[in-house]
Order: structure tokens, then C-alpha cells, then sequence
């Protein structure tokens, strides 16, 4: 159920009119629902909770906000990190060591060190090469890391080529192939207590067949590996789960969700972890934003809002669909182009969209924008970082401040060997 309904004719953030937050807080602004992420918590650690006692690690790219990050803490999530930055942030939200994932092909030296010292629950290991080199770190700081050896089971996810991470030619993970002898190398490193194997093969995935065909590849691998006198006694079987973004977009429940994974990890005898991201986030925050104005096009309008692809990426990137709905619908309808004011051609929502009939002035949303919003932003064109609001029933709070275009220049430096403009 959303959390941004219709009310008297105006949309709400659980009881906050959008209204409100745009008068008060300026658009762009990111919203979110506390009510919908701790309801979409809930589901997933409840749809998965008869398969042992797994670990439920929120996927932090997707949404890192420090407030996010402690209402699921609260919700007893981990999480999934990729970076140093993320890691602190997981921290700082509460989630217990124990319970964080560190994934990433990129890891540092001093990332890897950082998470050594926080004593995380888990390192997700790419190559034999990283391998190597935690273990020469780990026997400098005198420890054993936990870590899960990440495969890439070649299997297509079917979903954007950008968000697919488990083909052959990705640059995630061990080929299944080469995952035997690697196992073994890990194995043998002094400082590792290599434990058992983590796959993720994209986001946004909207059948369950791909899932289910790479957690039997890594079913059968486990085998093979207890037969060669190896230990697993964990197993990270990563996130992905998409949601419906557009009317009529089918997605697999979590019950089902559960249930394929209860079949084929049947008799594993293993702790699993899960990795969800967009499924938890997404639908729990929209981008508010304002008509700046209505351009007369060739065939159809432009609506030019001042939200642009520098705070919501996706459409730009991906060509992903967010629905656009105005904050206080007249009834009436038009077909436009949804474009931003970047100086791109890229800076476009949407083209020849069947939307709310819009004039300048006027508020409207971004749905679906939760995950992979503000997290992905930039100060392309100079325009600062659009705030992030979180609601709770009929309160909200700015959880982050809006970064303006001069706070950024002010960071920046000119050497004094530079000669100063001339001045006319």
C-alpha cells in the first residue's frame, strides 16, 4: 500500500501534504515514507524467515541516506556496502558490525582495512587477487576475516545490460568454471576464514527463472566444494528483486520469492544472507518537484520541471520509466514531453507522455524514486544537491540539507600562481 495518496484532493506524504514540504522546504526535494520502509522490511524479513535464520542486509547503494539507513537498522537489517563511505555510514546508523557485508570489486587497501578494524560480518571476495592481498593486511593487523568467495554463474538476469552482473563478461565475481580452484586458494591463505559463496547477478529483475537457474549453479558448486573437503557454512544469494515501476508491470511476490529459494537451497544446510535494495526503498520515496513552465513543442508540449537527470538519474541512464503525477490533479489530461533544464538532450523524463494536465507553477512527482534517487545525483551545470525529507504520519524532518551550487565552489581552490581575470 503507498503512502502517498490522494487527500481532498491533493497528494499527501502519510498525513504531510506534498504542498507543505514544497513551501517549506523548496523543490526539488526527495520524500520519503518511514511507514512504507519499515512495512517493506517487514515483508521481506517476514517472506524469508522460514528459511533458518537468515541475514536480511539492506543494499546501502540503493538508498544511503543516514536516516533511511536507522529506521531499518531499527527493523533489525544490515547491510550491504561497497565502499569505505557506505561502511561508515552503516556504522553511524546503528547496524552492528556483525550483520554488514562488504561487496565490491574495488575494494582498497585502506578499505579493506577499515572494515577489518570494524570487525564486519562478512568480505565478499572477487578475485583470487584481492584475496591476497586481505590476506597479507589481515596477518599486519593479526586477524582472520570472515569472507564468502563471489562467483559469477553466467546467467543473463534479463534485465538493462547497465544492472546485469552475472554473464561471463561481467566484471563481478570467479567464473563458475574457475571457482573450484579458487576456493581452494583461498582456502589455503593464512588470515582468511573463507566460509562460503555470494552471488548477485543484476537489479531490477522481474522473473524469478534467472534467480533460480544461478542459485542451482551455486548449489551444485557447493557440492563439489564439500566434496573436495571444503567447509560452507554461509551463503549470500544478493538482492535484485524489481519492483512494478510502470501500470501493469508484473513482478514475482516474495512469497514466491521465498518459496523458489526454500526449493532449490533445499538440504544446503547453511546461513543465508540476502542483499535487497531497490524492493525495500523504492516505492517508499518519490522526487517533489514544480513546473517551471509549458514550451510549445513540434508534435507535444514540453513540461520543464526543475528537477533535472542530475538528481534522478535513471531516465537518463537506463531509459527508466518513473510514473509523473501532478500534487493536485484538475482531472484534465495532456500529452507531453517531461524534460529537465540541464543542457542535455539527455535531460528528458519522458516523451509523448499521457500525464496530468500541468501549467507553470504547479507540483508534481516523480514516483518510485526511493532507490537509486539521490543517491546517484550530481551537481552537473553547476545546481547543487536537491535536500531529502523524511515523513513520519503527520511530522517530517529535512534528513538532508540542500547543498547550494556556492557551497560546492567554495570547496574548490585557485592557486595564486594562476594570473587573475582582466577586468574591463
Amino acid at each position: 500500500m503507498t503512502a502517498f495518496t490522494l487527500r481532498d484532493g491533493a497528494m499527501h506524504a502519510e498525513d504531510v501534504p506534498l504542498a507543505t514540504i514544497a513551501q517549506e522546504v523548496g523543490t526539488p526535494v526527495y520524500v520519503y515514507s518511514r511507514r512504507m520502509l519499515e512495512e517493506r522490511a517487514t515483508a521481506f524479513r517476514t517472506a524469508v524467515a522460514g528459511l533458518g535464520a537468515p541475514l536480511v542486509a539492506f543494499a546501502v547503494k540503493a538508498n544511503p541516506n543516514l536516516a533511511v539507513l536507522r529506521v531499518l537498522a531499527a527493523q533489525g537489517l544490515g547491510a550491504d556496502v561497497v565502499s569505505g563511505g557506505e561502511l561508515r555510514r552503516a556504522l553511524a546508523a546503528g547496524v552492528p558490525p556483525a550483520s554488514i557485508i562488504f561487496s565490491g570489486v574495488g575494494k582498497t587497501s585502506a578499505e579493506l582495512g577499515e572494515a577489518m578494524a570494524a570487525g564486519i560480518g562478512q568480505l565478499n571476495i572477487e578475485s583470487v587477487e584481492e584475496a591476497e592481498e586481505v590476506s597479507a593486511l589481515a596477518q599486519v593487523a593479526g586477524t582472520r576475516v570472515p569472507c564468502a568467495l563471489r562467483v559469477n554463474p553466467d546467467v543473463d538476469a534479463g534485465t538493462h545490460d547497465k544492472i546485469t552482473t552475472g554473464r561471463a563478461d561481467s566484471k563481478f565475481g570467479v567464473l563458475l568454471r574457475h571457482a573450484p580452484q579458487a576456493y581452494a586458494q583461498l582456502a589455503a591463505l593464512p588470515g582468511l576464514h573463507v566460509r562460503g559463496l555470494a552471488v548477485h547477478i543484476g537489479s531490477q529483475l522481474t522473473g524469478l527463472e534467472p534467480l533460480e537457474h544461478a542459485f542451482a549453479r551455486v548449489g551444485t558448486l557447493l557440492a563439489a566444494l564439500r566434496d573436495a573437503g571444503h567447509t560452507i557454512t554461509h551463503v549470500d544469494l544478493g538482492g535484485g528483486l524489481g519492483v512494478p515501476y510502470r501500470p501493469g508491470d508484473t513482478v514475482p511476490s516474495l512469497a514466491a520469492y521465498a518459496a523458489m529459494v526454500a526449493r532449490v537451497t533445499q538440504g544446503w544446510n547453511v546461513q543465508l544472507l540476502f542483499e535487497p535494495g531497490r524492493i525495500i526503498a523504492a516505492e517508499a520515496g518519490v522526487l517533489l518537484t514544480r513546473v517551471i513552465r509549458v514550451k510549445r513543442g513540434l508534435a507535444h508540449p514540453f513540461l520543464v520541471v526543475d528537477a533535472g537527470m542530475n538528481d534522478l538519474a535513471r531516465p537518463a541512464l537506463y531509459g527508466a520509466w518513473h510514473a509523473f503525477e501532478a500534487v493536485q490533479p484538475t482531472g484534465g489530461r495532456m500529452r507531453a514531453n517531461i524534460v529537465g533544464p540541464i543542457c542535455e538532450s539527455g535531460d528528458t523524463f519522458a516523451t509523448e507522455r499521457d500525464t496530468d494536465a500541468l501549467r507553470s507553477g504547479d507540483l508534481a512527482v516523480f514516483r518510485t524514486a526511493g532507490a537509486y534517487g539521490a543517491t546517484m545525483a550530481s551537481s552537473y551545470n553547476s545546481r547543487g544537491f536537491v535536500p531529502e525529507v523524511l515523513v513520519d504520519g503527520d511530522r517530517y524532518a529535512v534528513v538532508a540539507q540542500r547543498i547550494a551550487p556556492d557551497t560546492i565552489m567554495n570547496a574548490e581552490c585557485v592557486p595564486d600562481w594562476l594570473p587573475e581575470a582582466a577586468r574591463g
